[in-house]
């Protein structure tokens, strides 16, 4: 199987916390729908004709384009590519975007699953972000979104910022799993340096927060999904039973992908590829009809590397035989021998072929996936 991401690089405001590429020209969006096309087909065979089983529409603001739009997007990559019939289609989108008829429009235009993003249900956290919603709009963007029949809904959250209580982010967190979601991406802010909170940070007008505040919220969202029914199935993801975001999944578990648009990513196993950051050089190398890339070819450390990064996040870990059939022996003895301390101190569990992260050591993920990493 194989999955399709999408970047939609409008934005009608910048957050103060995001890096993510983005332009507030929205009036560029036509132009940009004809070139990510041209894209589609240039990239046609990128993907071996695997059925694509996933396609999700990231950014930027997906939700700032029309119904229309998106349906003549999607319209495109069905016949370019080879779509499931019962692919999962993710689209995100903002609170204040969403009306009744908007979500139905993007209902039939083939959405099945929405990524709302919240962030945080206290008005004046969402101020300080710098967000164009209100608590009062994301409540009412579920309701239209439910009443339009999308049910696989996925909630944006963020904690770790400056200013947020723990109590403030555990009445986020119970709002939020009382509401009718199926899943919940939460995640910590991180200071951007080129982001407004970066250049704050510089001058001295911002503080992150400290490390002990860091795991006790941890704590507390793991502690409230766990008892609200939710399974922890990547560190910052967590879902009722049965609905894991299957583009995120496969990511992780490193299945094939195409990413269309400026900044988006490819993967194939063999090579990673990027396209430029920039939405003027991207138009204008498709005019050219070139792909506005560049191509990494993967070593085995690479690999490797891949592969304990993505996979020691989830809840399935890393399966030894995997390692060595993907990489080779070599590859498989060096993280044995690298895993056993990190075993020895409960930082992680092995079970059979499987290695995994423990409650304790998913609060230093990052430190133990870089031991492990081949430098």
């Amino acid at each position: 199987m194989a999955g399709v991401y999408i970047h939609i690089p409008f934005c009608k405001k910048k957050c103060h916390y995001c890096d993510f590429y983005k332009t507030l020209d929205t009036g560029m969006a036509g132009r940009y729908i004809n070139a990510l096309e041209k894209e589609m087909v240039l990239q046609k065979d990128y993907l071996e004709n695997n059925e694509v089983k996933t396609v999700y529409l990231g950014g930027g603001t997906p939700s700032v384009l029309t119904a229309v739009q998106i349906r003549e997007i999607l319209e495109k990559l069905n016949d370019v590519f080879v779509v499931s019939e019962n692919a999962e289609i993710t689209m995100e989108v903002n609170p204040d975007d969403i009306s009744r008829i908007y979500a139905r429009d993007l209902k039939k235009a083939g959405i099945n699953r929405i990524s709302l993003g919240i962030q945080s249900w206290d008005d004046r956290i969402l101020e300080f972000l710098n967000r164009r919603h209100s608590a009062a709009m994301a409540k009412e963007a579920l309701q239209d979104i439910t009443a339009s029949g999308i049910d696989n809904i996925s909630a944006d959250m963020i904690y770790g910022i400056p200013g947020m209580t723990l109590r403030q982010w555990k009445e986020d967190i119970q709002q939020t799993l009382d509401m009718d979601i199926k899943h919940l991406s939460a995640y910590h802010l991180t200071i951007e340096k080129d982001t407004v909170f970066g250049k704050m940070k510089m001058a001295g007008e911002l503080k992150e927060i400290k490390e002990e505040e860091s795991e006790k919220q941890f704590n507390v969202l793991t502690d409230t999904c766990r008892k609200k029914g939710f399974i922890q199935y990547e560190i910052s993801n967590f879902c009722r039973d049965g609905y894991f975001s299957v583009h995120n999944t496969n990511y992780w578990r490193q299945e094939p992908y195409l990413g269309l648009g400026p900044s988006a990513h490819s993967y194939n196993g063999d090579s990673r590829q990027w396209n430029i950051a920039n939405l003027q050089a991207y138009l204008k190398s498709l005019d050219q009809d070139k792909i506005p890339g560049t191509v990494e070819i993967l070593s085995l450390k690479d690999k490797y590397n891949e592969y304990i990064m993505t996979s020691l996040r989830t809840m399935w870990g890393i399966n030894f035989d995997l390692v060595e059939e993907k990489i080779n022996k070599e590859s498989r003895d060096y993280l044995n021998n690298l895993a056993t301390r990190f075993v020895k101190y409960g930082m992680m569990t092995k079970k059979g072929n499987q290695l995994m992260l423990t409650d304790q050591g998913k609060m230093i993920s990052d430190n133990i996936i870089s031991e492990l990493m081949m430098t």
